[in-house]
């Protein structure tokens, strides 16, 4: 339609100049902003590994921390890696299921007012300071009973139940509804449909959401120091004894004056990084390929 001899494609290239010019513009500005966080990765994990470096051989995976070492003695974090494995472990058992039932419940069977209300609730948990958890975790379960791996673990589940919850309900919620209808309409109960067809789409956001809910809690230290730091030198699987952990066994190696320490210290730190670095690149790996079947699925 022709206005006053102009039409809409003639309005239209008016402006097509400008319009390509904040196109580039906009385009410039992500890829800088991209560049910017890949090039603070690669410097922070540059910086980590040359600190690292004299500290990385098989003693550190071989032999366990000796605090107040007197000459020279061989040691490593054996028993912080198996510590934080059993910490980690216990965190993940404890909050991953509760986790994915709340997002279920809340997805499929809430009342609208019930979600938004929960919804609400963890994230503001997600929100809350490490340190407030662990003073909570401390004074529940420390104060009179004494450290351990049990409440350690209690602690970092406390801070990777809203995360995992609220991951794992916007992954249930990009499975489309055509496929509950269906399922529903033959007459398939809700639960078998949830268990059947839900949970099978979203099966990849689900791990995605566990993995990175697991990086988060990896490296908290607050949460250790009040629960599981108070620990011998020996390796230990037993969780009612506290537990050495990574994070725990960085922070006593910094406060020490021998260069040695601080280059374990460092070591740790890097055998950390690249944990968190590879669970972070299954998580998008995991995330990229629950999209593909999402999409392919409607």
């Amino acid at each position: 339609m022709a206005l006053h001899g102009i039409t809409r494609a003639d309005m239209a290239a008016v402006n097509l100049p400008r319009r390509k010019a904040v196109n580039r513009l906009m385009e410039g500005l992500t890829w800088l902003a991209a560049i910017v966080g890949v090039a603070l990765l690669v410097i922070i994990v540059w910086s980590v590994a040359r600190r690292a470096w004299g500290a990385l051989n098989l003693d550190l995976f071989t032999k366990d921390q000796v605090l107040f070492a007197i000459g020279p003695v061989h040691q490593g974090l054996r028993n912080a890696f198996v510590g934080s494995l059993v910490l980690v472990g216990l965190a993940t058992a404890m909050a991953l299921p509760v986790g994915i039932l709340i997002a279920i419940y809340l997805t499929e069977y809430a009342r609208p007012w019930i979600r938004s209300s929960v919804s609400l609730v963890l994230d503001v948990l997600n929100g809350i300071p490490a340190i407030v958890v662990a003073i909570f975790v401390f004074g529940l379960f420390v104060v009179g009973h004494g450290q351990s791996g049990y409440a350690g673990a209690f602690a970092l589940a406390c801070l990777m139940l809203p995360l995992v919850a609220r991951s794992v309900m916007e992954v249930l919620l990009l499975v489309p509804s055509s496929l509950r209808e269906a399922s529903l309409g033959l007459g398939v109960p809700r639960w078998r449909t949830v268990l059947a067809i839900v949970l099978p789409q979203a099966m990849g956001g689900i791990i995605t959401g566990a993995v990175l809910a697991i990086a988060r809690i990896a490296g908290e230290t607050a949460p250790l120091l009040f629960t599981s730091s108070i620990v011998g030198t020996q390796i230990s699987w037993d969780a009612s004894h506290a537990l050495q952990s990574i994070p725990v066994a960085i922070f006593e190696l910094s406060e020490s004056p021998d260069p040695a320490d601080h280059s374990r210290a460092w070591a740790g730190a890097f055998v950390l990084l690249m944990f968190i670095l590879l669970l972070s690149l299954s998580a998008r790996w995991l995330a990229a390929r629950s999209r593909r079947r999402i999409s392919t699925s409607r």
